[in-house]
C-alpha cells in the first residue's frame, strides 16, 4: 500500500478505511477512491484480464514459462514506475502488486498504451503471492513510498517490518536488491532501525548522493513528484542481499 495511494484518492475526509486479509498477515487501506468513470471501467473488463494474475501465484501460468528473471513492485501506486521498468528491461518478468483499484486502471493503460507484455498485476496485498515464489526467486523488489502510518497505534500495520525483511530475504537471491523510498522521516528512521540489523542484507550507499538521489535506472513516481514539489523529498535506500 503506497502512500501515492492515500494521498491521491480524493476521498471524502472520514471515508472508511478497508482492511485487507491475508493468510497470514494484514495490510490496510482503502480499496477505491473515486468513482471509476465509464471509460476506466470498460478498460478494466477489456484490457486487464491480458495482465491479471491471481494467488496462490503459478509463475509458470502467469507467464507462460517460468521466467528466468523475475522483479517484485509492491505497491505500484499509478504504474508509472512499473511501466519504465518494463520497458527498459523485456528481458525481466515483473510483477506489480497493488490493492487499490483506481491505481491498478492506471497501470493498465500504461502498459496497454506501451504494448507491454512482461508485466503481470495482482490487485491485492502482495504478500498473498509469496508462497508461489522460490527461494531466490527474485532479483529485485521494490517498496516506493509505502504508507508511513503516521500515528504510533498504527506503526504495526507498516509494511516494513521484520517478518517482511525475513520473506524479502528468503525470495531474493543473493547479490539481489531490496529498493525502499519514503518521503517520511520518521519513517525512514523506522526502516533504517529494521533494515540495518537484518543480517541478510546491507546498505549499499558510499556517498549521501546514493540515498539523496533517484537511482538512475528509475523514475519518479506521481508521489514523488508530489511529495519534492510540497518540500519532503524522498530518500532511497537500496539493499543488496548478502550472499548465504
Amino acid at each position: 500500500m503506497s502512500a501515492a495511494d492515500t494521498d491521491d484518492r480524493d476521498e471524502a475526509p472520514g471515508t472508511p478505511r478497508r482492511l485487507v486479509r491475508s493468510d497470514r498477515l494484514h495490510s490496510y487501506g482503502r480499496r477505491r477512491g473515486r468513482k471509476l468513470r465509464p471509460g476506466q471501467s470498460a478498460l478494466l473488463e477489456t484490457a486487464l484480464g491480458a495482465f491479471e494474475i491471481d494467488a496462490p501465484l503459478d509463475l509458470a501460468a502467469a507467464f507462460g514459462s517460468p521466467p528466468a528473471r523475475l522483479w517484485l513492485e509492491i505497491g505500484f501506486g499509478g504504474g508509472e514506475h512499473l511501466a519504465h521498468q518494463a520497458a527498459a528491461n523485456p528481458d525481466v518478468a515483473i510483477i506489480g502488486a497493488e490493492p487499490f483499484v483506481n491505481g491498478v486502471v492506471s497501470a493498465v493503460r500504461h502498459l496497454r498504451d506501451r504494448a507491454l507484455a512482461n508485466v503481470r498485476l495482482y490487485q491485492g496485498d502482495a504478500r498473498d503471492l509469496f508462497a508461489g515464489i522460490g527461494d531466490g526467486g527474485l532479483e529485485k523488489i521494490f517498496v516506493l513510498h509505502p504508507d508511513p502510518w503516521p500515528k504510533a497505534r498504527h506503526h504495526k500495520r507498516r509494511l516494513i517490518q521484520k517478518p517482511f525483511l525475513d520473506d524479502a530475504a528468503r525470495m531474493l537471491r543473493p547479490g539481489g536488491e531490496l529498493r525502499l523510498a519514503t518521503d517520511d522521516p520518521d519513517y525512514l528512521m523506522w526502516m533504517l532501525q529494521r533494515v540495518l540489523v537484518h543480517p541478510a542484507f546491507e546498505w549499499t550507499a558510499n556517498t549521501a548522493d546514493d540515498w539523496r538521489l533517484i537511482p538512475a535506472d528509475a523514475i519518479e513516481t506521481r508521489y514523488g513528484v508530489k511529495s519534492r514539489r510540497e518540500g519532503r523529498p524522498a530518500t532511497f535506500l537500496r539493499l543488496r542481499r548478502r550472499a548465504a
